[in-house]
């Protein structure tokens, strides 16, 4: 069980219509559980305050007392006969995050943008009660223990081509990333292209196709999330990245993403080979005003389904 509390003030922009969702926002989030973790963010964004510019300070807290831990690498097995002999931890961990992230973007020209960054993250992780996948692997090396706790400095450049008609909620456009980034001991490489078309009316198709190498010995708490503009987020597994698997299923350096689907027709069709994992849902969206956006799915991939809750668009 949760309990949370938002506060939020943003400063609208107007009567003109333009991408943008708010000229700037501020936001302080908590929320804890009974289950040992809790969530502290404050988070500051002008898209649009400054013409020409785009800033974004983001400070987060976090516990995931129960986040999911599969193991290293694309074919890492899950049976969950093993939570039953093994005990409930078994694919669990116990992840603490302290982090800031700044970012600021200047447009070059049209929609081209550069993107310059920075951030400083604290992570750690606790093997939980009993016998588990982390505890292994840290044991035998998999999981470098000098890494656990871990403090990463790393800065980002990158350009960002954006033509979408809405951020938040888009049907037409596309946005495409380059970025490179230079963590503590490591480099990170990713390209990610988006797309949404309007062909008919209540219809927009929207695809997506992402890579991320990364270089040198990253960690594993890096290498549990992949690099964009905005924000990190966990890859390849939950709402942004494989939405029929649970977060960070498959962790490792190297990320492929591909994905199609036609919001409010209910389809998701992810590319699919013999080397990529697939997952099938659906989704309900609720959008109120200019700036805020409910969805609430489902996901099934081959070792089941779960629901999957978001306040924007998964890509």
């Amino acid at each position: 069980m949760w309990g949370a509390f938002h506060f939020g003030r943003y400063s609208p922009v107007g009567a003109v219509e333009r991408p943008e969702d708010n000229l700037a926002s501020l936001s302080f989030d908590a929320g804890a559980s009974t289950q040992g973790s809790y969530l502290v963010l404050a988070d500051a964004r002008a898209p649009a305050w400054w013409e020409g510019w785009r800033a974004g300070l983001r400070l987060t807290a976090a516990r995931a007392n129960r986040l999911g831990y599969y193991g290293l690498g694309n074919d890492t097995r899950y049976s969950s006969d093993s939570l039953t002999t093994a005990g409930p931890y078994f694919y669990r961990v116990s992840r603490t995050y302290v982090a800031a992230r700044a970012t600021i973007q200047r447009r070059v020209v049209g929609p081209l943008r550069a993107l310059a960054g920075a951030a400083v993250e604290r992570s750690d992780f606790r093997a939980l009660p009993g016998p588990s996948v982390f505890r292994t692997d840290l044991a035998s090396g998999t999981v470098d223990p000098a890494t656990v706790p871990f403090t990463d400095k790393i800065i980002r450049a990158g350009f960002v081509l954006d033509t979408r008609d809405n951020e938040l909620d888009p049907h037409s456009g596309v946005i495409v990333e380059a970025l490179f980034a230079s963590g503590t001991g490591y480099t990170r490489a990713t390209a990610d292209a988006r797309v949404q078309v309007h062909p008919v009316a209540k219809l927009v198709v929207a695809g997506r196709l992402g890579a991320e190498r990364m270089g040198g010995t990253p960690p594993v708490a890096a290498q549990e999330e992949m690099e964009s503009s905005e924000r990190p987020f966990v890859a390849v597994g939950g709402y942004r990245s494989l939405r029929g698997y649970h977060d960070g299923r498959f962790t490792g350096p190297g990320k492929l993403l591909g994905g199609l689907e036609a919001r409010y027709a209910v389809l998701w069709k992810p590319l699919t080979t013999a080397d990529l994992h697939t997952s099938a849902g659906g989704e309900i969206a609720l959008r109120f005003l200019r700036n805020s956006l409910i969805v609430v799915g489902y996901g099934r991939g081959s070792e089941g389904g779960q629901l999957v809750f978001g306040t924007t668009w998964s890509y």
